[in-house]
């Protein structure tokens, strides 16, 4: 069901002249109707204007970008990192960057559709993959493989133990992973999956990520080595894009302090969330995350009709399967845990 708004929904939203609860979306740490980070981004506009829109090889630029990227890598762990304007351009860029003579890409079940390059599709076991990732290294190929993945892919298959990942032969190939759900919830102070990587004995790893999800600022991101990075800002892919709006990473330079206050909130809400259901075999959930799926189509239509709005649509078409999630975020209050928690125990359907 669409449910169009007119502005951006929080812990509510308001459709056809009756208030719903809203536990859909990714604003993680429920940052879009923040009072305190909205008025970063006014201070940000005041200084940076509303847009940029020439070229980051301009004999002209702002220099917030590269102490952005600084911090990020930094943050995530990395030699270095880069920005451009979403996260699909920046899952876009790296697979165009490896789509070439020298590499061979192995998409990972459930891996999204911004790291794919024309014509690619994913394995649909990591059995089937690894079969194909070993073959091709018996064959001894100049090909270095490149395996994409999502760090979070809902299947509870990589985070946040990667058991499944490190039953492939990783000494061999490159990693890259899209770290849009990790990022700013996962991790040492939200860095996401990047240090829990690196003990993994791959020959290099390569982070993409949306930075709109959690982070509530529109841009995308790339970390890895220096080396990596360097090739990918001499790219045409780079240099010929828009970066992000300067004042989004003037935005994000200055939320740290907001940032780790919303995660405590939001480790405090999932903690009291499991305390109160008792109805969890209905629920799919990984460990200290804020996302619960569920397969039962029934169960949309139950909380829609006790004013309750999940994530229930499609996705990435309307020829895929529908993603059925109840998100917590730190725009929540406690009564509306505890309200969302009565009426999960109320209902009785079953997982299917």
């Amino acid at each position: 069901m669409k449910v169009p708004v007119s502005t951006y929904p929080g812990r509510t939203l308001v459709h056809q002249g009756k208030t719903f609860y809203y536990f859909g979306g990714t604003s993680y740490l429920g940052l879009q109707q923040d009072p305190e980070f909205r008025e970063l981004a006014v201070e940000a506009i005041r200084q940076f204007g509303s847009s940029y829109g020439a070229s980051r090889r301009a004999n002209v630029h702002f220099t917030i970008y590269e102490e952005a990227e600084e911090k990020i890598a930094q943050w995530v762990g990395s030699e270095a990192a880069l920005t451009l304007s979403s996260g699909y351009l920046a899952g876009q860029m790296v697979a165009n960057h490896f789509k070439n003579k020298e590499h061979k890409l192995f998409y990972a079940p459930n891996s999204h559709s911004a790291l794919y390059t024309s014509g690619a599709k994913p394995y649909t076991t990591y059995t089937t993959l690894g079969i194909a990732l070993r073959q091709h290294l018996e064959k001894k190929q100049a090909e270095i493989p490149v395996i994409f993945l999502d760090s979070i892919d809902f299947s509870g298959c990589n985070y946040p133990e990667f058991e499944i990942l490190k039953t492939l032969p990783l000494e061999s190939c490159i990693l890259v992973v899209d770290d849009s759900h990790g990022i700013g919830v996962v991790g040492e102070s939200g860095s996401g999956v990047h240090r829990t990587l690196t003990s993994l004995p791959c020959k290099e790893i390569v982070l993409c990520s949306s930075m709109g999800k959690a982070l509530s600022v529109q841009a995308g991101m790339v970390a890895g080595k220096t080396s990596r990075i360097e090739k990918m800002k001499a790219s045409d892919f780079f240099g010929g894009a828009s970066p992000p709006a300067p004042f989004y990473m003037a935005q994000f330079l200055k939320a740290g302090p907001i940032y780790e206050n919303r995660r405590k909130v939001l480790q405090r809400h999932i903690t009291y969330f499991h305390s109160v259901v008792r109805n969890q075999k209905l629920l799919n959930y990984m460990p200290d995350y804020p996302v619960f799926g569920y397969s039962n189509p029934d169960l949309t239509a139950y909380l829609r009709e006790r004013f309750i709005l999940v994530t229930d649509f499609r996705y990435p078409t309307e020829d895929t399967y529908a993603t059925s999630r109840i998100v917590l975020t730190s725009a929540h209050q406690k009564d509306d845990l505890t309200t969302l928690a009565e009426i999960l125990n109320s209902f009785g359907g079953k997982a299917r």
